[in-house]
């Protein structure tokens, strides 16, 4: 088939690049306007930060629920990849603490985000939040277990203590800063007693 003006088709493969480029796009404008004024902020400011159309928007993101999930999820996977450059940099147990550091800020700040996504139905609401709660624990479980071996917390500290203790300090403090700050007054209950000198 002819095409009109000459113009060579777009090759697929460029299609696609160009896509994936977009939906990049669309999700750091999105995550940077919800953490600057909420998940309710609208759809159409969300397409001109990224500086594409609104039906590029919504080729990507059909409901703002689909943005909403796309967004959280994208913060759920950077929090746990961090967790590899935390081991590559610390010893077992300050990575652990640096990673609980990220993760105690994530709950305090991203808090209306996650209660934005459960807008949508119960049961793809629960199948996502079990999805991501799993991979934090998984993440936590790694790090805890070479902090463990390395005798910088508590033989007897289980990974949903740790993170039961951590999210409600995160939950209860009045911003990022201040759970950081609870955070770092638990460590030391965390922290395996000092052995008695002889």
């Amino acid at each position: 088939m002819a095409h009109g003006g000459g113009s060579a088709p777009v090759p697929r493969r460029a299609r696609r690049a160009d896509a994936a480029r977009n939906a990049e796009l669309l999700l750091s404008a999105a995550k940077d306007l919800f953490g600057e004024h909420g998940p309710e902020v609208a759809l159409d400011e969300v397409a001109r930060r990224a500086g594409l159309g609104n039906a590029t928007l919504y080729r990507h993101f059909p409901t703002r629920g689909d943005l909403l999930v796309a967004v959280y999820a994208d913060e759920v996977a950077e929090l746990c990849r961090g967790a590899a450059a935390l081991t590559d940099r610390h010893p077992p147990g300050d990575a652990l603490f640096a990673w609980l550091d990220d993760f105690v800020v994530h709950v305090a700040t991203k808090r209306a985000l996650a209660l934005a996504v459960t807008e949508g139905p119960d049961e793809r609401r629960t199948e996502l939040f079990e999805r991501w709660h799993g991979s934090m624990r998984s993440t936590a479980e790694v790090l805890l277990s070479g902090a463990r071996a390395a005798g910088a917390v508590r033989d007897d500290l289980a990974v949903g203590d740790l993170l039961a203790l951590v999210s409600g300090a995160a939950m209860t403090a009045a911003d990022g800063e201040h759970a950081r700050r609870l955070l770092g007054i638990m460590r030391h209950g965390f922290e395996p007693p000092a052995r008695p000198s002889v």
